[in-house]
């Protein structure tokens, strides 16, 4: 094992990798531009709250082609970038090259087995809380020891020289015949402190000193234990809810990977932990109402806006400011859904909302009888009475199955068949608003109908 190769430089690729080069110059990184550029420039920092605070220099580049072929690949990026890693570590895969996973989740051996085959991989655990306090900088607070196993339990002499490779770089390391088991039991411990530290906005201490969590955390675990048995014939102790808390009690000071990742605005691995629970059980008809509620929470809490399409604002005179996208505008009730406007788009396949529709999810403040619609680029307006709106208003949002296309007034466009098209025909709507009265309106006078 003379050339060793870190995919990764965060909390836990970061730090072990580190103290792998500071005793072995032919260790290397493969890392994202940010990060690749922190540490060619000022290397890569462990500050230990514990131990030794010390600064490396290694070999770090962000294509593959750029380092040597490597005996030990260590893998210590997320689990939800694992896809991406296997397709860049590819070219670097030599027949007796060895890859050690360290990444959260109990599928992860299984999924780099199929693509390189059962005699490359190694499983690891790794029991550490340390923080990216900055690009190429590590905080290390507590532990910092490592697990390994061979995936079918025997002890074999790779397993004996990346033992020794780790301690001879004072890491605690130690050989597990069971690392499947070992994986489950740290899913358990993921699956209850991860999601509960980010809901309660604190400490793992906040969930250990109200009782009223025991019986949650204890459901939490059995139902992760249920699907190790019922699904991969992996055994846990019948005590297991006993032994997490046991466990967190050691940690009760800290906060987990996925609040850290959650207050710096960064994905979270809930699919890979409470959401796998979640699919697994679903699929083999295992009950895990527990970890399906978390899942659902950290995955609302953890989304950057309401959708990465293009949505409509719905504000002014109501209980809550709301967006609409093309999605939820086609999950509004089949009654309001609309396919064809033959007076106004003739032979086109369109779809779009009436505005009752709309209506029947807002709630109006006591008064609010006008709704305005505003083009995105705030220079065309068009105002409605209620009643207007209610009988002749659509809303356009889809063309042959597709986003309404811009170069046609989309992706939202506002027509009004029966009350005269050029009466309220806004391209483009980004806004609706409701008000008590008539409010902006850049429409000719002349053009409608008198308003009722």
């Amino acid at each position: 094992m003379k050339e060793i190769l870190f995919v990764g430089a965060g909390s836990v690729g970061g730090y072990f990798g580190a103290h792998l080069a500071r005793h072995n110059p032919n260790v290397s990184f493969l890392l994202r531009p940010r990060t690749r550029e922190a540490i060619a420039k000022n290397g890569l920092t462990i500050r230990s709250a514990i131990g030794e605070s010390f600064t490396v220099h290694p070999t770090v580049a962000s294509d593959p082609r750029e380092l040597p072929q490597p005996d030990l690949i260590v893998l210590g990026i997320k689990a939800y970038n694992l896809d991406e890693v296997m397709d860049q570590i590819e070219p670097l895969v030599k027949p007796d090259t060895i890859i050690l996973t360290l990444q959260n989740g109990v599928t992860i051996e299984d999924t780099l087995m199929t693509r390189f085959g059962r005699e490359r991989i190694v499983g690891g655990v790794a029991f550490i809380y340390s923080k990216i306090a900055e690009p190429g900088v590590i905080d290390h607070y507590k532990k910092g020891m490592l697990t390994i196993g061979e995936p079918l339990g025997m002890e074999t002499p790779r397993l004996q020289a990346m033992l020794a490779l780790f301690k001879g770089a004072g890491i605690p390391c130690f050989i597990n015949p069971d690392i499947r088991r070992a994986k489950w039991e740290k899913m358990c411990w993921n699956c209850v402190f991860n999601p509960l530290t980010v809901l309660l906005n604190d400490r793992v201490a906040k969930a250990l000193d109200h009782p009223e969590f025991q019986p949650v955390i204890a459901t939490i675990v059995r139902e992760v234990s249920a699907v190790a048995m019922a699904v991969h014939r992996v055994p846990l102790d019948e005590d297991m809810p006993e032994k997490v808390v046991k466990w967190a009690q050691e940690l009760r000071d800290i906060h987990t990977s996925m609040y850290d990742d959650w207050l710096a605005g960064r994905p979270t691995e809930i699919d890979e932990l409470n959401g796998f629970i979640s699919e697994q059980g679903r699929a083999f008809a295992v009950p895990t109402p527990m970890n399906d509620m978390l899942t659902a929470f950290i995955v609302a809490m953890t989304a950057s806006k309401p959708s990465a399409e293009d949505a409509i604002e719905v504000g002014g005179d109501i209980m809550q400011t709301l967006h609409f996208t093309r999605t939820t505008l086609a999950q509004l009730p089949a009654m309001h859904q609309i396919s064809e406007l033959p007076t106004l788009m003739p032979g086109m396949n369109i779809r779009g909302v009436k505005l009752q529709a709309l209506l029947d999810v807002v709630t109006l403040d006591v008064g609010a009888d006008h709704v305005t619609f505003e083009s995105q680029d705030g220079k065309f307006s068009a105002c409605l009475t209620m009643k207007q709106a209610v009988e002749f208003g659509v809303l356009v949002y889809e063309l042959d199955g597709a986003p309404f296309p811009s170069e046609r007034g989309g992706p939202f466009r506002l027509v009004t068949p029966g009350l005269g098209d050029l009466c309220a025909n806004v391209k483009q709507v980004g806004k609706m608003i409701f008000s008590k009265g008539l409010v902006s309106d850049s429409r000719p006078p002349q053009v409608c109908p008198e308003k009722e």
